[in-house]
């Protein structure tokens, strides 16, 4: 069973990765991180945004693994100035030498204008391969019409929930592998019925279901968890396959009409901004009930 994928540019890049979003810093990105890479993964995600290289660096050195096992990806920061910049920052708080992945991690301020420091910064050899996240297919045809090096990675949220079959469809068409954020929903839809009845027909997790319907497409995905068992048993999704109809059963809660779009709403503009803060204030109301 396929364990990786080899983008664009000859580079083979785990299937399955953890991410480390909303992990802290020190001692939480380093425990998760270390669990992960004892439960056998091979890939971590992280991001200048996230504030916990760091952590993930440390984890890294402590496992006492080669650094050629392991896939970093970190993802520049689109308020910052300087892609080569902040790519050596990354690297001296991770630790590492040289980044497997470097992504754009949102399209702020317009898609191609960093683009030009992403290709310095993979010359000069601060990574082994550039890409972009949260970008649509039209962001995509102006970044590989502006730059020299086209994007070998969409990193986008992508479960059945937000199945951007368009989206999924062009990437593929132009190289571009996939890579899915958030295919855990998270963790906001792991009772749905669908999902529920799937996962006690199999005897495996909600969760395992929504990555093993990701795998079949050879979509990367990157799982977060703090939780030794669940990161244990997020790891646990290549010994079984789904079915056809249960494909299509998982396809059918699609809520984007397999839109060609990374986001719903980017959440960088004024309108993302106020649709954010109004989600939040529910979910703080929510857990008060």
């Amino acid at each position: 069973m396929i364990r990786a994928k080899q983008l664009a540019n000859g580079v083979e890049m785990p299937l399955l990765g953890l991410g480390v979003w909303q992990i802290d810093e020190g001692r939480a990105t380093e425990e998760a991180v270390g669990w992960a890479l004892e439960a056998g993964y091979r890939h971590v995600d992280t991001a200048q945004a996230y504030g916990n290289e760091a952590g993930v660096g440390g984890a890294i050195a402590a496992s006492g693994l080669a650094r050629e096992e392991i896939f970093v990806t970190t993802k520049f920061f689109p308020r910052s100035s300087d892609p080569v910049a902040e790519a050596e920052r990354s690297l001296e708080r991770l630790g590492i030498e040289r980044l497997d992945l470097y992504l754009v991690h949102w399209p702020e301020g317009g898609p191609t204008w960093a683009w030009s420091g992403m290709e310095a910064a993979l010359e000069r050899g601060l990574t082994r391969a550039i890409g972009v996240s949260n970008f649509s297919v039209d962001e995509l045809d102006q970044v590989c019409a502006a730059g020299d090096v086209a994007p070998v990675v969409n990193q986008v949220k992508f479960s059945p929930f937000t199945f951007r079959r368009a989206l999924l469809a062009e990437c593929e068409r132009r190289g571009i592998a996939l890579e899915a954020y958030s295919p855990l929903t998270r963790g906001e839809q792991l009772a749905d019925p669908v999902i529920a009845e799937i996962a006690r027909a199999r005897d495996r997790t909600p969760a395992q279901i929504l990555l093993r319907w990701a795998l079949e497409r050879e979509v990367v995905v990157i799982p977060k968890s703090a939780n030794r068992e669940r990161i244990v048993e997020n790891s646990r999704v290549f010994d079984f396959e789904l079915g056809a109809e249960e494909l299509e059963r998982l396809d059918g809660l699609d809520r984007t009409g397999g839109t060609e779009r990374a986001l719903e709403q980017p959440w960088w503009t004024v309108g993302g901004r106020a649709r954010g803060i109004a989600e939040r204030l529910a979910g703080a109301i929510r857990g008060r009930l």
